[in-house]
């Protein structure tokens, strides 16, 4: 497993939302990029030097602060749209190589080259933004039911990251929640709800969204 490439956002204006600019349009970067824990939500901020959310009521914060995506899914929906996708196409910060991203478990921790550690703590859940950026009517709907949607991470200790970064699976916890898992209970399975409450690296307000639904 490694990273494939190492992507950071470019400001442009977001025609697509309430909100003048948007920091999706991710471009890959050469040489090393540091990261560090994200700061509370709210302020824009994430973990890699350089980037940054602008709508930071849904984006952003600790538990936002990296976003991950497979070449390999990537790949897919290239072949189902019959078009290229460069690597940061779909907004995230690190694009990897051989690493199941949605068969993660929420709050398995990687390592990254020799000191960055991440630990995933959520599903990307698709929003009007990303699917204007697409230029796919429906795409929300068409990515949802693919479920394949990339990992958020919590920095846990900070590091440099570049592209050809090995990637290490360090700690794995006891439970069975994916990130595809609790993508597809928090969109389209909701009977899968109850099965969050055993994630506790998920971020508070999901595991109270599903503690609520579930009472």
């Amino acid at each position: 497993m490694r990273i494939l490439s190492v992507n950071v956002g470019r400001p442009r204006p977001n025609p697509w939302k309430g909100i003048k600019l948007t920091g999706i349009d991710k471009r890959p970067v050469e040489g090393p990029v540091m990261v560090r824990p994200a700061r509370a939500k709210g302020l824009g901020m994430v973990g890699l030097a350089g980037d940054r959310v602008y709508d930071v009521r849904n984006h952003g914060g600790p538990d936002q602060a990296v976003y991950a995506y497979a070449r390999a899914d990537l790949d897919f929906w290239a072949a189902e749209l019959g078009r290229p996708l460069g690597n940061g196409m779909f907004g995230e910060n690190l694009t990897t190589e051989g690493a199941d991203v949605n068969g993660a478990l929420i709050g398995e921790r990687w390592r990254i080259g020799s000191g960055l550690v991440l630990e995933v703590s959520a599903p990307r859940i698709p929003c009007g933004t990303f699917q204007g950026w697409m230029l796919q009517a429906g795409w929300i709907k068409r990515f949802t039911l693919a479920a394949r949607p990339g990992a958020y991470f919590r920095v846990i200790e900070p590091g440099e990251v570049q592209a050809g970064d090995p990637v290490e699976i360090v700690a794995r916890p006891e439970h069975d929640v994916t990130v595809a898992v609790s993508f597809l209970a928090l969109t389209v399975e909701p009977d899968l709800l109850p099965r969050l409450l055993a994630a506790d690296a998920l971020p508070r307000e999901l595991r109270d969204l599903a503690r609520r639904r579930t009472a």
